[in-house]
């Protein structure tokens, strides 16, 4: 079945007015923009929002949900290049429609999201849009270019489609998708006094109140702007010429900076304040802050002079009451846009009022840019670029970087003579774009979630000195809050920056694993000296107090009651670092596995209170063995793979001799996942990466690392994927370790950098 997905239009004002809107929207009505005096304006319609008017009205079921607080159309849905294509093996194509206009398609097989299906994702670039498109996946029949345009209303050609080969292509594209609309986002915010009834008033509060004071805390931090590397939504972050202080904030993802009205410059000869409505007057969405009861004159939309504001959000505060009451102003060519107003439209909870402000503002922003003024404007830039990229390319059409494979099969298999060379040229291809990827999440462009990480300016391999004078050798480390637990010679220490460090255990417990879980107040240590070798749990808390009560350096005499049952002889352990609820440790002795989880602790009565019996100060009691798996040669190398489901899905990656396995948890059956052609083989780390809930493997070894997607199905069998989701990149020499960094930012989920 074919699934197209395309940009929206703006709806007939006619249906928007229907009994839908209606129904989710509370009391929907047009407001005619008119000046102080009551005289029309030409600034066109505003359709007003208010929910109910009546405060005192009993809510209608349905009405307020809070599951309706959420982003409509959000970046990971639009930004196909960034996420399915860029640094992934895939086509690009050019040519020229019936009309003479040239346009772009990029066509790759990806996985069905969370269905375990390969697919088609194709996007074609034309100056009236971009559209996309899902075609299923046959093994026995191949695609060709011709019936993706066919499926796109795409027949007839001026000039028919040809392959480029240049990986430069891909920074080319990334700006037209870049078109579709912005990763962040810049709002006003206007400080009105009660009474106030023209701009020129508002403007010129040279400070706001205490309450106003309150909800821009509420809105976000306070930041200097002066040296601030995040976003900048146009504020400058050099000489101070747009004030010294503004409000930031992230949310879900998306870099917010908001001008506010009091932060921007103020002018005592300049009655206009110019130079704050240089900012505000050009924000899409402006949030009015207005102080006074409902008696005083309410706003209208005509009190602010301006054609590029489309929303307004009316916010006033009830010091009384403490709530918040908010009223939506959007000019009538937006198309409607959610999350539904409450009826009343007021909120005692401040936080939940911040989250239903944010999304309104940026789903109404995200709105406006359907219609047609943003429209026409977003299609004419498009046309502009592809011209421009199609010129640019023309002095190529008769080189090796195009050719006329127009109709080939998508994704051929290279006949073997050039195979290699076809291999070698997909790795630079993919190189490049996974750099391009890179660039874009470091500086903060990349949509949705990744665009945090732009907070980091940093390369992930930029080196950050810890601690500039340690005196012994590493042999593993891992965080533990701001600190480092370092496992060296001379015993287990903590390490904060250049403090003096503190021992944890004495050198009588030599650590060769570790794994520091501050959520689950677990330490997880693998004691190795020959057969001797066990698997230590720690609670942290236990730990902390020790190091707090100075009490006496803990040796391995002092540690039995932390050993785990039968991990006698063990030399490798790993666990598993994802999403997963239960924490699972899989223990490597010889070539057995020894799989153990950890109990859940359910807390009794009411959740918050403490467990009726106390915990005890070793955790052993929560672990428990499940079984045994046997494999054909003894483990160098072993990470856990969590499954998708809550089933048994879960897999174990293992290196031994010239290969790369992954085992069935529960039915300890093993997989080959990658054959190491090499004489020798250096094994340096398996790690799992995680996208939308599909698994990944980085396997490194020797000078080479190569990504494979891991597939697993119910009932034990597993699915290589094709070469397509497969990249490799290798360093100019041989690491001996490649970690992972998890890292968290206000409001955000976790992130992974590799």
């Amino acid at each position: 079945m074919k699934h197209f997905c395309s940009s929206s239009v703006s709806e007939d004002l006619g249906c928007r007015r229907g009994d839908f809107s209606r129904k989710h929207y509370g009391s929907v009505e047009l407001l005619i923009s008119s000046d102080a005096d009551g005289a029309i304006q030409r600034a066109g319609r505003f359709r007003v929002e208010n929910g109910s008017s009546d405060e005192n009205a009993t809510a209608l079921p349905g009405t307020w949900r809070r599951t309706d607080v959420h982003l409509e159309n959000p970046e990971y849905h639009t930004r196909w290049y960034f996420k399915y294509f860029l640094g992934q093996v895939h086509q690009n194509y050019i040519g020229n429609d019936a009309e003479k206009s040239p346009f772009f398609l990029s066509v790759t097989l990806s996985d069905q999201n969370n269905q375990r299906v390969p697919q088609y994702r194709a996007i074609l670039w034309r100056k009236t849009g971009t559209q996309k498109i899902c075609l299923p996946y046959s093994p026995t029949k191949t695609l060709s270019v011709k019936s993706i345009l066919s499926a796109m209303n795409l027949d007839k050609f001026e000039k028919g489609p040809r392959e480029i080969f240049h990986p430069e292509i891909q920074k080319d594209l990334l700006v037209l998708e870049e078109q579709e609309g912005s990763v962040n986002f810049k709002f006003g915010v206007l400080f009105a006094k009660d009474g106030q009834l023209t701009d020129d008033d508002m403007f010129s509060n040279e400070i706001g109140s205490d309450a106003f004071q309150k909800f821009l805390n509420l809105l976000g931090d306070t930041i200097t702007l002066k040296g601030w590397t995040g976003y900048r939504g146009g504020l400058d972050t050099k000489n101070d010429t747009t004030g010294i202080h503004s409000v930031y904030t992230i949310y879900q993802g998306h870099e917010i900076m908001f001008h506010v009205s009091t932060m921007l410059p103020y002018s005592k000869e300049n009655k206009q304040q110019v130079e704050r409505k240089r900012h505000i007057g050009n924000d899409i969405v402006t949030i009015v802050f207005q102080e006074g009861e409902e008696p005083s004159p309410a706003f209208k939309p005509s009190m602010i002079r301006s054609h590029f504001t489309h929303i307004f959000a009316l916010v006033r505060y009830d010091q009384q009451k403490d709530n918040y009451r908010l009223k939506i102003f959007s000019e009538e060519s937006v198309p409607l846009f959610g999350p539904p107003l409450p009826s009343p439209p007021v909120f005692t909870d401040h936080q939940e009022f911040r989250d239903f402000l944010l999304v309104k503002l940026i789903n109404g922003e995200k709105a406006t840019l359907e219609t047609p003024t943003f429209a026409q404007k977003r299609r004419r830039t498009l046309d502009m670029l592809i011209r421009s990229l199609y010129q640019d390319l023309m002095p190529d059409l008769h080189k090796n970087m195009l050719n006329r494979r127009s109709f080939s099969d998508v994704l051929p298999e290279s006949p073997k003579s050039a195979r290699k060379k076809e291999e070698a040229r997909q790795a630079e291809f993919v190189r490049i774009g996974q750099a391009l990827k890179l660039k874009s999440i470091v500086r903060g462009d990349a949509p949705s979630s990744l665009v945090a990480s732009g907070i980091c300016k940093k390369e992930p391999w930029e080196p950050q000195c810890f601690c500039s004078n340690f005196p012994h050798e590493a042999v593993c480390a891992d965080p533990w809050g701001q600190a480092l637990l370092v496992s060296t010679d001379a015993g287990v220490l903590l390490v904060d920056d250049d403090l003096p460090s503190v021992p944890v255990f004495d050198k009588t417990l030599p650590v060769k694993q570790m794994h520091v879980l501050e959520a689950l107040d677990l330490l997880i240590l693998r004691a190795d000296k020959g057969k001797d070798a066990r698997i230590f749990v720690f609670r942290l808390s236990a730990v902390q107090r020790g190091i707090e009560g100075k009490q006496a350096v803990k040796g391995k005499c002092d540690c039995r009651e932390n050993k785990l049952e039968k991990t006698k002889g063990c030399h490798l352990y790993a666990i598993n670092t994802h999403h997963s609820k239960e924490l699972r440790i899989v223990v490597a002795i010889r070539n057995k596995l020894l799989l153990i989880t950890r109990k859940h602790n359910k807390p009794s009565g009411v959740t918050g209170m403490a467990l009726l019996s106390p915990l005890s100060e070793s955790p052993v009691e929560e672990f428990q063995y499940i079984r045994e798996i046997c494999l054909s040669d003894s483990p160098a190398v072993m990470t856990l793979v969590d499954g998708p489901t809550e089933e048994s899905d879960n897999l174990i990656c293992v290196a031994y001799r010239h290969q790369f396995d992954v085992v069935n948890e529960s039915t300890g059956e093993a997989f080959r996942l990658h054959h190491v052609e090499a004489s020798r083989v250096n094994f340096v780390a398996a790690i799992d990466v995680y996208e939308d809930g599909e698994a990944g493997l980085l396997l490194c070894y020797n000078y080479s690392c190569i990504y494979k997607k891991v597939c697993p199905f119910n009932g034990g069998s597993f699915l290589v994927q094709p070469s397509a989701s497969d990249f490799q990149f290798c360093w100019n020499q041989a690491p001996c370790a490649i970690g992972k960094e998890t890292f968290c930012h206000p409001g955000l989920p976790p992130e992974r950098l590799i």
